[in-house]
């Protein structure tokens, strides 16, 4: 396997976020701030760390080469690119490298040689996970084959859990911060609010949420029993459920009678594309596309997004080793539909790419706050015992040669904390002749 990968937010199992091509599809994520991930921005911003069992989504855009492009995260082989950061399935939201060797240097530069030296047969899994470690780069990762297969489940946008996403709160406790419909949580009574004071025989207070999602998690295989000690006010029990494959919920479609069409995507796995076009159609008053707290995903569906909207024409660029790529959308999007796309600090990889393309073309007015700045591509690496390393080996560029690497996507209407976004989007609508 081979290829580029975008992603945002690395996990537990994952080191870092890329953008990776893989069998045919990219990977694009941010950090671990998504709600794709599991991640809830809105809780970061307020100071505590949220993933969500249910998370997984993984982004993806078309017209990668073969081999394909993911994020690290939610990328999976033949699926495209993912976004990256705290989901159910154990991403971390950390960012720090894996180690400082290389501070100083180009890591495109040092990943590039490194990448290659699996690909000789002679390093093993311990000899890549130092690989990583020494490249010095926070976005490079180190996944087993276990972990791997998880990822690339994410990325067909399932996920094997409880249905609980969970938050960190004060004093270090784990709070329910959502209940899947339908999810094994949901059969045995939980509900948001509730606090999560143990699974199985581990205590959680004081443990990171990306630890408590991969224990709620378990070996990611459906049928496997798992006890949850859960406190609710005064009250306190024990609850016993059953592991099963639940499908994430990505996209959330929210339509107005007298308003914009609202279509919220926290990340991008498989099929996002089609339910964004699909939701397009007979959107009359505009299109409020809501890509806040997005880690990113399949590059494949980020571009097959950014196809809703135009006719054609480049979406991306990007660089393996120096050997410059790029990434078009389909003919045949609706071009006329008033078009505003929200963003934040926990917009990363793919959906920067995405608002960014939307903005260079002069498709969107690009509302919010700066993104998180995740812009580089890693390449996958399959060992022989079917683990995966991931390295760094160049950046993407938007349609008008911007980098987003460190730097992010600047809103065309910066909205400062306090202040709705959504609210300041009606005005742009009415700017943009929107129908009323």
């Amino acid at each position: 396997m081979s290829g580029p990968s975008l992603f945002g937010t690395p996990r537990r199992w994952r080191r870092g976020a890329t953008l990776t091509l893989v069998c045919g599809a990219m990977l694009a994520t941010g950090a671990a701030a998504s709600s794709l991930t599991g991640v809830d921005a809105q809780g970061r911003r307020n100071g505590h760390e949220v993933a969500s069992a249910p998370a997984g989504a993984a982004r993806t855009a078309g017209g990668a080469p073969s081999g394909g492009v993911t994020g690290k995260g939610f990328g999976s082989p033949g699926s495209g690119v993912t976004g990256s950061g705290s989901t159910d399935d154990g991403r971390d939201g950390g960012g720090a490298p894996a180690a400082t060797a290389g501070a100083g240097k180009d890591p495109a530069a040092d990943t590039g040689r490194i990448s290659r030296e699996p690909e000789s047969g002679a390093p093993g899994p311990d000899a890549a996970q130092q690989l990583v470690s020494r490249s010095g780069d926070r976005w490079s990762s180190f996944y087993t084959a276990q972990e791997y297969a998880g990822f690339q489940q994410a990325l067909n946008g399932q996920y094997v859990g409880t249905g609980v996403s969970v938050r960190r709160i004060d004093g270090g406790r784990i709070q329910v911060a959502k209940v899947q419909a339908g999810s094994p949580a949901d059969r045995a009574g939980l509900r948001g609010g509730d606090v999560l004071a143990a699974i199985g025989d581990t205590r959680c207070t004081g443990l990171p949420v990306t630890e408590v999602v991969a224990d709620l998690r378990g070996d990611n295989v459906p049928g496997s029993p798992v006890t949850l000690d859960v406190e609710r006010g005064a009250r306190d029990w024990t609850v016993a459920v059953h592991r099963a494959t639940l499908a994430t919920e990505a996209v959330t479609v929210t339509r107005q009678q007298d308003g914009p069409t609202v279509i919220k995507v926290d990340a991008f796995t498989k099929g996002v594309g089609e339910q964004v076009a699909a939701a397009v159609k007979d959107s009359d008053h505009g299109v409020l596309l809501d890509l806040r707290g997005n880690s990113g995903g399949l590059v494949t569906e980020a571009v097959a997004t950014a196809s809703a909207f135009l006719d054609g024409g480049l979406v991306a660029t990007y660089d393996v080793h120096g050997q410059q790529q790029a990434l078009y959308a389909a003919a045949g999007g609706d071009t006329a539909v008033p078009l505003v796309v929200l963003v934040d600090g926990g917009t990363m990889s793919a959906a920067e790419m995405l608002s960014g393309a939307l903005q260079d073309r002069g498709r969107a007015v690009v509302i919010g706050s700066r993104t998180f700045g995740k812009g580089s591509v890693q390449m996958p690496t399959t060992l022989a015992d079917g683990s995966v390393a991931e390295l760094t080996v160049g950046h993407y560029r938007l349609p008008d040669g911007r980098t987003v690497d460190g730097k992010g996507i600047t809103p065309d209407v910066v909205v400062s904390g306090g202040q709705d976004p959504v609210a300041a989007s009606r005005e742009v609508f009415a700017g943009l002749g929107a129908p009323s």
